[in-house]
């Protein structure tokens, strides 16, 4: 399905559904709760969807949690936790926040200041176990922000709080960190585990792409039945990572020293983390054994605004449709407007129907430059 307007977001139904379908078969078989990390892709009409599939939101801000708190029921939860909050924002949170998970001692003082807390109060730990190469995505690199050390916790440390959070991956495809990282939790903090009433596991985890869930079912029935546990997970990336595709047109074609170049009418810059970590996004017109090469790039002034070299089975030319897949994640969320280019529409598309679901003109980019 191509849609009218270019370039456009395509949310895709169906890969959401399958998502909420691996994460429902596993809520079904070990108890645990699912809560959706909005930071990943906050569209409401997505929050809408996932609504009735899950057990809540995990929240990063008072924004997202007020974003939450629009969607959810009073039975849903809202989990928060953060390296920063704002003292003038701790009473809103207080007020739309089931769970708190406190990233330093320092937050848990201030919170304990309140003369009524509505929440639960949890502590971000950081296990001190790196697993990702790429220090740029590890919660346990050197000099961390983010959790209290497990090497500086002490029995005071837990006093008012009822459960533990956990995030020590990005886009890990086996369970090995998750147990490698329980395992040291309980040799370190097990004899608090009976006090408390949740733990939550985190996000990071691309279920979809792992084979066997036996060991994260087996180690969720020991955390409920051991302790007592409530255990919630939090994947963002896992329920939307391959929910959305870019559509762009190609603008201009010709040659750069002696390579073509393919001009489109999108830019990095809706799709940020090509230029932030150098990723080379994937596209579904690429053939490995194509004869034909091509380097896409976007139409900004931006010297690096390239998305990569790729191959084709024919020549490229002005007018093609190229698509990109697999950015439900992190890439409308931090889409932006540089040099004035305007944000792709969105489309919605339920199994043969195609629909567009937001447009972007120019008095929204007027009024975010607007002094008032």
């Amino acid at each position: 399905m191509i849609p009218t307007t270019s370039p456009a977001f395509i949310i895709r139904q169906h890969a959401l559904q399958h998502s909420l379908n691996t994460l429902s078969e596993l809520r079904d078989k070990s108890g645990c709760h699912v809560l959706y990390s909005i930071k990943a892709l906050p569209f409401l009409p997505v929050l809408e969807y996932l609504k009735p599939a899950i057990d809540g939101f995990s929240v990063s801000s008072l924004f997202e949690a007020k974003i939450a708190a629009e969607v959810l029921s009073d039975a849903q939860s809202i989990h928060l936790t953060t390296p920063g909050i704002r003292p003038d924002e701790i009473a809103a949170l207080n007020q739309l926040c089931t769970h708190i998970s406190f990233n330093s001692l320092h937050q848990q003082q201030s919170f304990q200041k309140l003369p009524k807390t509505d929440f639960s109060a949890g502590l971000r730990i950081n296990p001190k176990l790196p697993f990702a190469d790429d220090k740029r995505f590890n919660p346990c690199r050197l000099h961390s922000k983010l959790g209290l050390s497990i090497d500086e916790i002490k029995q005071d440390s837990l006093l008012g709080i009822s459960g533990l959070h956990i995030h020590t991956v990005f886009s890990q495809t086996d369970y090995a960190p998750l147990l490698q990282t329980i395992e040291k939790l309980q040799q370190r903090l097990g004899q608090y585990f009976n006090e408390l009433s949740w733990i939550n596991l985190g996000g990071g985890y691309l279920f979809n792409q792992i084979d066997d869930h036996q060991n994260f079912i087996d180690l969720v029935l020991r955390l409920r039945q051991q302790y007592g546990l409530q255990v919630y997970i939090e994947p963002g990336k896992a329920v939307v990572g391959e929910a959305l595709d870019l559509v762009t047109t190609v603008l201009d074609c010709f040659v750069s020293d002696g390579k073509v170049i393919a001009v489109l009418d999108t830019s990095i810059n809706h799709n940020p983390e090509v230029f932030e970590y150098q990723r080379q996004p994937a596209i579904l017109q690429h053939k490995p054994q194509g004869k034909h090469s091509a380097i896409l790039v976007g139409s900004s002034c931006l010297a690096g605004d390239v998305f990569g070299e790729y191959q084709f089975s024919e020549s490229i030319s002005i007018g093609d449709n190229i698509h990109f897949t697999q950015l439900g994640a992190y890439t409308l969320v931090k889409a932006n407007r540089f040099n004035g280019y305007n944000f792709p529409d969105i489309y919605w598309a339920d199994n043969d129907h195609l629909q567009r679901v937001k447009h972007y003109d120019y008095q929204n980019y007027q009024e975010h430059w607007t002094a008032s």
